[in-house]
């Protein structure tokens, strides 16, 4: 196995720069993410991993060894794209021995591959098919036993579980999770769904044009976004994003927008007392929301505009003027469209965003460095 090093990686297609100055390393049989919207460069950034694109500058490490010349059938890279690309003429044995084919091993040791990673991923009495007599599953199965069938020290996944409907898709989650683990080998996987980055990664690198926003295990991304960006891109349902404006009242500090006021717990009155500014953004997760039936301290009074039930839950829409505030409440309460209740947000978990979209926690954090 290898482990992976971006250095300053850069591409550009004409006057579009569609990685930026990338810096990103990947450990010796980690399974990272690169997760973002399409367009940010991450299929682009996989490309350049496995030699396919060359980089415009900048440079990419396998165990330290600089591999910018190296051809892509000397990087002992397997690549899954998204469309799978199984040669139809084939059967799935022949599709999966193929580049052992091109390599010219023996016949003997084809047979003996194909078989251990047919059995390893439980297609072993499909090898005699067609790829057009297989599921979207049973396809992805395939083209993930021609890239492991070489051996690679580094897998890469472009967008692998797309074709997949809901249900298939999270079995394949786990079975590549589990695949992976049993293996050993270095992975990189490209995603645009934040579930998949979320459950399958060890380290989640979330990109938007171009450029490497926050790099980090899921938990940390999920609770402590270093930007609206990333804020807004992981979470489901979506965190609530509020530009407020800051005040002090009897002492207080309070969020305000129209008539929406929050009450801030003292232990903000540090972090926003270091900041020159009034105008903030409020970020809040539906799941970080307590309803009561009761006054609370820091509570805000909410009427209920709309409910989505979800199965395991509800989500709550209030509003407040022109506000729109989501709670994802337990399916116990009872509520219908009209009814009042105080929402209590836990100001631990609140989210605070300057003008220039860094978290008030990172700023902080920053300065004390």
């Amino acid at each position: 196995m290898a482990s992976i090093k971006l250095e300053q990686l850069t591409k550009r297609f004409g006057k579009v720069v569609a990685v930026n100055n990338l810096n990103l390393e990947v450990k010796d049989g980690e399974f990272i993410a690169l997760l973002g919207p399409s367009g940010c460069g991450k299929t682009t950034t996989l490309l350049m991993i496995a030699g396919i694109y060359r980089p415009t500058q900048g440079k990419i490490y396998f165990d330290d060894v600089l591999v910018n010349d190296v051809a892509p059938k000397d990087r002992y890279v397997g690549l899954v794209f998204q469309s799978y690309a199984l040669y139809p003429h084939m059967k799935v044995y022949d599709n999966i021995a193929f580049p052992l084919k091109l390599a010219k091993v023996p016949r003997k040791e084809i047979d003996r591959k194909v078989y251990e990673v047919a059995k390893l991923t439980k297609i072993e009495e499909l090898l005699d098919r067609m790829p057009g007599q297989l599921s979207g599953g049973q396809q992805q199965r395939v083209a993930l036993c021609r890239a492991l069938v070489k051996e690679p020290e580094i897998l890469l996944l472009d967008e692998p579980l797309s074709n997949l409907d809901a249900r298939l898709r999270i079995e394949t989650r786990a079975e590549i999770k589990r695949l992976q683990r049993e293996l050993g080998i270095t992975t990189i996987l490209v995603t645009h769904d934040q579930v998949e980055a979320l459950t399958m990664s060890e380290r989640v690198a979330v990109m938007h044009a171009g450029v490497l926003q926050q790099y980090g295990p899921p938990d940390e991304l999920y609770d402590r976004p270093r930007n609206l960006f990333v804020a807004s891109f992981i979470g489901d349902p979506p965190m609530n994003l509020i530009p407020v404006e800051l005040e002090r009242t009897d002492g207080r500090l309070r969020l305000v927008a129209d008539s929406f006021v929050l009450p801030l717990a003292e232990e903000w009155e540090n972090m926003l007392g270091q900041i020159p500014e009034a105008s903030f953004t409020l970020g809040v997760r539906p799941e970080d929301v307590r309803i009561s039936t009761e006054e609370k301290a820091n509570a805000l009074l909410g009427e209920v505009f709309l409910t989505e039930p979800l199965g395991g839950g509800t989500l709550v829409h209030f509003m407040f003027g022109e506000i729109s505030f989501r709670v994802l409440a337990s399916r116990e309460i009872k509520m219908d469209v009209g009814d009042k209740f105080w929402l209590v947000p836990d100001q631990s978990k609140l989210h605070i965003f300057t003008k220039d979209g860094l978290s008030v926690r990172e700023v902080g954090r920053r300065d004390a460095q």
